[in-house]
């Protein structure tokens, strides 16, 4: 099976036709593909294969840049705001402009609110990891003063705790996964509507 390495080379003798920013910004993006379904458990082989064919891919994408750029490059110019429209802009300033700004904070605080819950998660998997050498030390204090029971119930939380902290590692990297890949899928999507450019 096909690797990232050798599909990403292929891709780019394919796209040979393009310009050089072009090409580098689909092999960029494909790159990405692959690291994302890769993040979600698929092997590399089994991301590269479920992308598709390297040449095809090259072949689509070269035919539906070509086909835009004389669009972009010698296409009517575009049209130029009536007056009237930039009047309703300025008068409406002051109602759109707080409405957008009110949105984006809103979703800045979400993200936000998003990852102090990831990092609260972590600060619970550090103090479980830190209390099971407490306990396992308890322990050993209370078997050298004679009193076993003690001990050994000291022992039995340390285990439990040792427990508690293997799951929560599995949860909290989990959590922190799903938290990258939706931050870094909005970061995207705001760049493509801000830049003007989506891929």
């Amino acid at each position: 099976m096909m690797n990232k390495e050798r599909f990403l080379s292929e891709l780019k003798s394919g796209l040979s036709g393009l310009s050089e920013a072009d090409a580098q910004e689909q092999i960029l993006f494909y790159s990405e593909m692959i690291d994302d379904r890769m993040e979600e458990g698929m092997t590399e082989e089994e991301a590269v294969a479920a992308i598709g064919d390297a040449n095809v891919i090259a072949a689509q994408t070269t035919a539906r840049i070509v086909s835009a750029e004389p669009e972009e490059k010698t296409g009517a110019p575009k049209r130029s705001r009536r007056p009237w429209e930039i009047v309703l802009i300025v008068l409406g300033f002051p109602v759109w402009f707080p409405l957008l700004a009110a949105a984006a904070v809103v979703v800045l605080s979400l993200f936000i609110v998003l990852w102090a819950l990831i990092l609260s998660l972590w600060a619970v998997e550090v103090s479980l990891c830190v209390s099971v050498p407490g306990a396992v030390a308890l322990a050993a204090v209370y078997f050298m003063r004679t009193n076993a029971l003690v001990a050994l119930m000291a022992l039995g939380a340390g285990a439990v705790l040792a427990g508690l902290s293997i799951f929560g590692a599995f949860g909290c990297l989990a959590a922190t996964k799903g938290a990258w890949r939706l931050t870094k899928s909005a970061v995207g999507k705001c760049g493509s509507m801000f830049g003007g450019k989506g891929r």
